[in-house]
């Protein structure tokens, strides 16, 4: 116990001090040359602010960016595994991974996905959603492709290509192609975790704890120069969490409120879930 709690506050204080030293080094909101801390080869690890600040939080938006020709993006299902969902901390520890993310909200049998899912032989939910218009797609099973691909659904089209990648998973849209918001404006909001893609093809899981409207939170992320494309829905609230793990840091965060389900800041623990997106060094 003394152990884990030493090694609790050694965290923080790392946090703290690596928050430090990010918020010296990037960008603020509107300015060009942005600086990354590197996790590994591919992988960068940013902090920026929303500006004006939340009511709830310190507006701090964690991301990690990813070159998915350098670093190997590996998508993980406890239901292909045989597993009991995981908190992303411990998929990063079990499965040697630099980070992880959600990879969608799931079903009430705490496991299957609310979109289509498939991971190479294994389909977890075959059911295309029809109210879920994006889809990321990765780990080609074939040379010349891209790495890793977001489609919008009502591209023409559309679903064309995926049958020549492993990992494919639906979700909710925030960001259409060429960076058009297709969120409504409303009163509801929630921590939330996110996976992007940039004009360079960069792979992005965007984490944010202060709870924001989906409208707000999608025009703060075209506002920051991140080059985003298109946005992806993973979780929000309690569940929406994003971890970092190599043999100098080890980051974990986890979201709280969420309108009119919990519409407070006191969640501190990851919860479990059954489907995470990681990313490993090749």
């Amino acid at each position: 116990m003394v152990g884990d709690s030493l090694n609790n506050i050694l965290n923080r204080i790392f946090l703290v001090f690596l928050g430090i030293i990010l918020c010296f080094s990037l960008v603020s909101i509107g300015q060009a040359n942005e600086r990354w801390e590197s996790l590994s080869k591919g992988i960068e690890y940013g902090i920026l602010q929303v500006k004006p600040l939340p009511e709830i939080g310190d507006g701090t938006i964690h991301i990690v960016r990813i070159d998915p020709a350098k670093a190997k993006l590996k998508l993980l299902l406890a239901s292909e595994y045989g597993k009991k969902p995981l908190t992303t901390a411990q998929w990063c520890k079990e499965f040697n991974l630099v980070a992880a993310i959600n990879a969608g909200m799931f079903q009430k049998d705490y496991l299957t996905n609310v979109g289509y899912l498939r991971n190479g032989s294994h389909i977890q939910n075959r059911r295309w959603n029809s109210r879920y218009k994006s889809v990321l797609a990765f780990d080609p099973r074939k040379a010349g492709i891209p790495p890793a691909i977001i489609v919008d659904l009502d591209a023409a089209n559309a679903t064309k290509g995926l049958e020549s990648y492993n990992a494919v998973v639906q979700n909710l849209r925030l960001i259409k192609g060429n960076g058009v918001n297709v969120w409504g404006k409303s009163d509801k909001k929630w921590s939330e975790s996110a996976v992007g893609i940039d004009k360079e093809a960069r792979i992005l899981f965007l984490f944010c704890r202060s709870p924001l409207t989906m409208w707000d939170f999608n025009e703060m992320i075209k506002s920051l120069g991140l080059d985003v494309v298109q946005l992806i829905h993973m979780e929000g609230g309690p569940l929406a969490s994003l971890s970092i793990r190599t043999k100098d840091i080890t980051l974990n965060f986890t979201g709280s409120y969420e309108t009119a389900i919990r519409p407070d800041d006191e969640n501190r623990e990851q919860w479990p879930i059954p489907n995470v997106i990681g990313v490993q060094t090749r």
